[in-house]
């Protein structure tokens, strides 16, 4: 009897007749987002400084942070202004949310002084790194804008084009286009690499940033229309496509040299599949935006490469990293790239219907429900073996918010919703 419901679960995880139909799976979803992960991150809400306090374990329970990251506090502000948007709030709380995190933001991160925001405080929000990082700048302009389309209000998307054009007038290679990426705090670039660049490579361009840029662009121009800001988001798109998200995806590269030529350091050359397939779901919003026929050819060529090397066709799962058109070298299951595949997956089966894709989204799903979510609050840990088990249990901190899975499951249950 055992025996023989082993078999019948592992049948039902691993792709066997007993898979719920991609709707089922929406519903519950849905009913997850309402009554468990949001409010799970509702409670992260710092009622005495502001912003966010993320740092809690599965296992280990919450603990007080010590600092808050710039980053992740602007997700959270996107994700809390999404799911209002999107009619998941509870009596606005959502809402307040954001504009806790959006006053914090403002107040305490904001450079008064020379523009742009500093990289980390610590909880009250006294400044302990005052680097610019445009990995960072760009997800407050992701934050600005939803929290304007939520509340309706002039003042964040101000705040958004000012910071959009304090960008263009530190940050942008006027001589190679894209980005530079590291500076101090009154905007002098900082070259070669040193501990304190905490995102990427100082002195090199990475797909990263440059993904990210084009993505707050890309609702930047769709909120404002603005000429300028359209130039500046057909130029990142275009990069993206040649220089770190190549059609030939095995030759994605993670840094380029500001000269756009490839860097040495061998890290470099490897694929990060979850960044691959998240390129993948922005580029076809990012064409919609601009009014361009979606690139699809470009867009297949991502996901069908990651599933064809990083993909886990027996448990379902995407794995992290690989090289070139080989196997994947580093197996396990992260948070995020679990999330950005699901997006993408989703993305595929909205444009055609393809058996191969509905196969590998419902063993995805199968595997994160399984073994990445928190049963408790269905709140996904930082990372799994292939086989699902944890090897780290971490479920908030200062690089792990809500704003993966939220966008990831928002768009799962607005599409399969029946």
């Amino acid at each position: 009897m055992i025996r023989r419901l082993a078999t019948a679960v592992k049948r039902s995880l691993y792709g066997g007749v007993c898979e719920k139909s991609l709707s089922e799976h929406a519903k519950e979803y849905r009913a997850q987002l309402v009554r468990k992960v949001l409010p799970y991150w509702l409670k992260t809400v710092d009622p005495s400084h502001g912003g966010f306090l993320l740092n809690d374990d599965a296992v280990k329970g919450r603990a007080a942070p010590k600092e808050k990251q710039l980053a992740t506090q602007a997700r959270m502000v996107w994700a809390f202004s999404h799911a209002h948007l999107r009619g998941l709030d509870n009596e606005g709380q959502y809402l307040n949310a954001a504009e806790s995190g959006y006053r914090f933001l403002t107040e305490k991160f904001l450079d008064h002084k020379n523009g742009g925001y500093f990289w980390k405080t610590d909880i009250s929000g006294k400044t302990i790194n005052d680097r610019k990082i445009i990995y960072g700048q760009s997800f407050v302009i992701y934050a600005l804008f939803e929290y304007h389309r939520a509340t309706k209000r002039v003042e964040p998307l101000r705040h958004a084009m000012e910071l959009y054009r304090l960008l263009q007038n530190h940050a942008h290679d006027q001589k190679n286009q894209g980005w530079i990426e590291h500076f101090t705090r009154d905007w002098k670039p900082i070259r070669g690499c040193h501990w304190l660049g905490e995102v990427e490579l100082m002195g090199c361009k990475s797909a990263n940033t440059h993904l990210h840029l084009q993505e707050s662009l890309t609702e930047l121009y769709d909120a404002t229309h603005d000429s300028a800001v359209k130039q500046s988001l057909e130029e990142v798109l275009e990069i993206n496509k040649r220089y770190f998200y190549s059609e030939s995806a095995g030759h994605s590269r993670l840094h380029r040299n500001p000269d756009w030529s490839e860097v040495a350091n061998a890290s470099s050359t490897m694929l990060s599949y979850g960044h691959n397939v998240e390129f993948a779901h922005l580029m076809i919003r990012t064409e919609n935006v601009l009014g361009r026929t979606e690139d699809w050819p470009h867009f297949y060529a991502q996901i069908n490469h990651a599933l064809k090397f990083g993909y886990d066709h027996r448990r379902g799962g995407l794995y992290y990293r690989g090289m070139d058109d080989r196997p994947a070298c580093d197996t396990t299951k992260v948070w995020w790239p679990q999330a950005e595949m699901m997006s993408a997956l989703t993305e595929a089966l909205l444009h055609e219907e393809n058996a191969e894709h509905r196969r590998a989204l419902n063993k995805l799903v199968h595997f994160i429900n399984e073994f990445q979510a928190d049963k408790r609050d269905g709140v996904w840990l930082s990372a799994v073996t292939k086989q699902g088990k944890p090897t780290n249990t971490s479920k908030a901190h200062s690089w792990k918010d809500n704003y993966h899975e939220t966008r990831a499951l928002v768009k799962f249950t607005e599409t399969f919703l029946e």
